[in-house]
Formats: structure tokens, sequence, C-alpha cells
């Protein structure tokens, strides 16, 4: 049986963005290393995962982890996984960690990233919201 876990980091590696949408609840929240709040829903996640997936250069899972932790939106424990990465974004070597917390029906309802070091997340979030922008996603700095 393949997990939701193992379906996502396929759709992942294979930059996949369509193979993605079912694994995902209507109400997902994406925590991002550069942004605050989460964006929220599944259109602006999976619009999100299509900056993603063009901006990371060498995107390769390197382990994962499974159990339970506390989810960020209503504090509940939920069976959790972790997938370890490693990749690069304008010119900055990243490494990573993608956090899942899964729904009762076993799809993603939360997703936090965690990456370092510093210089690799300015880089990100820089090339991320010129992805954004681009795709309407978001506003144009004024």
């Amino acid at each position: 049986m393949t997990t939701t876990a193992q379906r996502f980091r396929a759709a992942v590696e294979n930059r996949d963005l369509a193979a993605l949408d079912d694994l995902f609840t209507e109400d997902i929240r994406f925590y991002s290393p550069v942004k605050f709040t989460p964006f929220e829903g599944r259109p602006m996640v999976l619009g999100l995962f299509g900056v993603l997936l063009r901006t990371f250069e060498d995107f390769r899972y390197v382990g994962e982890f499974a159990g339970a932790a506390e989810t960020s939106s209503d504090g509940a424990s939920a069976p959790a996984e972790i997938l370890l990465f490693r990749a690069t974004a304008g010119g900055k070597e990243i490494h990573g960690i993608d956090l899942l917390h899964f729904a009762d029906d076993g799809r993603i309802k939360e997703f936090t990233v965690m990456v370092r070091p510093q210089s690799a997340v300015h880089a990100l979030g820089e090339a991320v919201l010129a992805g954004l922008v681009e795709d309407g996603l978001a506003p144009a700095a004024p």
C-alpha cells in the first residue's frame, strides 16, 4: 500500500503538479519559512507548489521520519511525517524539511517547510515571491 507521503514524494520528485491535487485537504494550511501567516486552501497551495517546482533546482529527498506531532492550526496531535531534502535555489544550496500532518482521511491538512541557511531562505523567498507575482497569486510590489 502506498502512503500519502510516498505519493507526495513521488509527485514532487517527478515535478507532477496534477498528482498533488487529491493529496491535499480543501482547507490545507502551508507554513512557509519566508511568510509569517500560512498560505491557505488547496487552490493557493497548489499554485505555490507550481512556483516551487519551477524554483528549486536539483531537488531531492534524502530521508524521512514518521510519527505524530501537534498541529499549528488546532494544537491536536495528528499523524505526521518529515521528509528531509536538499536543493538549490538562486545559486544557494538549501537543506530543509517538509513536515506533513495528515487528516483523518489520510490527506495532507497541514504542511510546514523549514530551511537553512539564512542566505538560502532569503534567496528562496525572493524567487518564490517573483514566481507568485508572475502567476498572479500575489500582488506586485508598489
